[in-house]
């Protein structure tokens, strides 16, 4: 029976062999065609060019501004989102046994640490040089947020961090987890006339959450359900049209992308959009999206009431109805939605 030692060096060496064949895969792509988690094939560099760090993750993100201007990456199935700049100002949030916490200014995100499993600091060889970074993923060994170093980052608070967090063990053995199947209530067991009173209560689009535990229901059954007035299906490429637009009008916008751990949140006007095959990009000097449109199976365009007006959204789910991503106009706390996002919404 193959050792764990043996079986880290043969899924090490399945990938060396994957690499040479297919020099630009990159790793998550690596990991689903030889089977495995993105966390477990990085584990194989361990000893090498990987350092596993310990499990402090609350106190190795309050360290993040001590690093400067990153880049830091969060992603959804299908969708990747890339911000330039300092990790400002982080709030944490006791939630029950666990921590969240809100990252504001030009890195803006809802950690939820509940999720965070495995954490590494990586060293990647490029044609530019060596590639600091920072990976974090849940239980199940998919990515959470990944902080890359920059020309202008401190990396003498990189070296100290990884310092004071690298693990006492440094083994490439990861205990995996799965996330427990969700139950959620079907149509027939719903109480359709409560729900869609209190969808037409809501005073903030966090009440959302609330409603959607309360009735036990997945986030895409809610909007097919609660019919025309509230949600209404689009084509699945819509996003296309709101980001175009959004940069030819220069008009303003909020784009929410992220998985169990890490909700990362674009706010402001978007400039370069490129398509390029499936992918949808917006390819900005501290912005990047890169959208694979062929995750997204279905689209919708969501209303919800608020104490400052109805808010209108743009919502991507995959085949597995899980969250792509979501488009909103931008708007400040206190202010209505402005009229040009609203009909922008209104015309797809």
């Amino acid at each position: 029976m193959e050792t764990i030692q043996e079986s880290v060096q043969s899924l090490k060496q399945a990938w060396e062999n994957l690499k040479t064949s297919e020099p630009t895969l990159r790793i998550r792509d690596a990991a689903a065609k030889l089977g495995v988690t993105e966390a477990e094939l990085l584990a194989t560099g361990i000893g090498e060019n990987v350092i596993r760090l310990t499990e402090n993750f609350t106190e190795q993100v309050e360290e993040f501004p001590k690093l400067g201007r990153v880049m830091s990456l969060t992603r959804s199935e299908g969708c990747v989102l890339e911000h330039k700049g300092p990790f400002q100002k982080i709030e944490m949030i006791q939630a029950g046994p666990h921590k969240i916490a809100t990252v504001i200014g030009p890195i803006e995100q809802r950690v939820f640490f509940a999720g965070w499993k495995f954490g590494f600091a990586v060293t990647t060889e490029t044609p530019r040089g060596a590639m600091r970074n920072l990976q974090y993923f849940d239980k199940a060994g998919d990515a959470i947020m990944k902080v890359y170093l920059q020309e202008k980052s401190n990396p003498e608070a990189y070296d100290e961090l990884v310092e004071k967090f690298t693990a006492a063990v440094q083994s490439a053995q990861l205990e995996l987890e799965a996330f427990p199947t969700p139950e959620y209530a079907s149509r027939e067991e719903l109480d359709f006339e409560a729900f869609s009173k209190d969808w037409e209560g809501m005073k903030d689009t966090h009440d959302f959450f609330g409603m959607l535990r309360k009735y036990k229901l997945n986030r895409l059954d809610a909007v097919k359900w609660i019919g025309g007035k509230w949600a209404h299906e689009v084509d699945r490429l819509s996003a296309r049209k709101v980001v175009e637009t959004a940069a030819e009008t220069k008009l303003p916008i909020m784009v929410f992308a992220g998985n169990k751990g890490n909700i990362q949140i674009h706010q402001g006007k978007v400039q370069t959009v490129r398509q390029m095959g499936d992918w949808l990009n917006v390819l900005d000097p501290d912005f990047n999206m890169h959208l694979n449109e062929n995750v997204v199976d279905k689209a919708f365009v969501v209303h919800k009431n608020t104490d400052d007006g109805l808010v209108s959204a743009l919502e991507l789910f995959d085949k597995e109805g899980e969250m792509v991503a979501q488009f909103f106009g931008l708007r400040k706390p206190g202010l209505p939605q402005k009229s040009e996002w609203k009909d922008l919404v209104d015309s797809l």
